[in-house]
């Protein structure tokens, strides 16, 4: 199986690559093909590696999931590291908020519709996590974006996104995009906004090394 860890934005490979549908990975995954040893996600086509993880990786992690689910968000789950099911993409979000409880995606992978935000702790996968991901989230019109920026010491929030055909001349270029970006440094508080709504806040300091 080919297999690409580049961190292009647009995931230029020579011939000797193949793409893959959804359908295409899905049936891999249900047939056994495709495991959790694997360390693998489907982004644009592509059967992309997934980083390694280091200790500040899974410190923030473990922190985030952790005050979220101490927030006890109503009509929404907590997911952590599970599929996604987009249009185009099967990423697995470092943590998800999605609407529902703990039954709601005991068949089936959230859509975009059920998601309210998604984030992505990066470190050694920054590249990928500010360009690749925010295109993918973007195109499938995910509301808000975390990147946990351990290299930066923030949390860059992505809101507004495009959808998949944004208008021509748009700010941002023709890919799919979020059109507004808040950074939050060390030291300040990252609002939780679901649908418009801000249900609680984080300490930046909390998920740093």
């Amino acid at each position: 199986m080919a297999t690409t860890t580049s961190t292009s934005p647009t995931f230029k490979a020579d011939a000797s690559f193949r793409t893959f549908t959804v359908d295409e990975y899905d049936t891999m995954v249900q047939a056994g093909i495709l495991t959790d040893t694997d360390e693998v996600e489907l982004l644009e086509g592509y059967v992309v590696l997934k980083m390694p993880t280091h200790p500040p990786h899974d410190h923030a992690l473990c922190v985030l999931t952790e005050l979220f689910v101490l927030m006890q968000f109503s009509g929404w789950v907590v997911r952590g590291q599970n599929t996604a099911k987009l249009s185009g993409s099967r990423p697995e979000p470092d943590v998800a908020l999605a609407r529902g409880d703990r039954r709601t995606y005991t068949n089936r992978h959230p859509n975009p519709q059920d998601f309210g935000l998604v984030v992505e702790v990066s470190d050694s996968s920054l590249a990928r996590d500010e360009q690749d991901k925010t295109r993918i989230y973007a195109r499938d019109s995910i509301p808000v974006y975390w990147v946990v920026n351990l290299v930066d010491r923030r949390v860059e929030v992505f809101t507004d996104p495009t959808g998949p055909n944004p208008p021509a001349g748009a700010p941002g270029g023709s890919d799919p995009h979020y059109q507004t970006r808040n950074d939050y440094p060390a030291g300040t508080m990252v609002p939780v906004v679901l649908h418009g709504v801000t249900v609680g806040s984080i300490p930046v300091d909390e998920l740093m090394p």
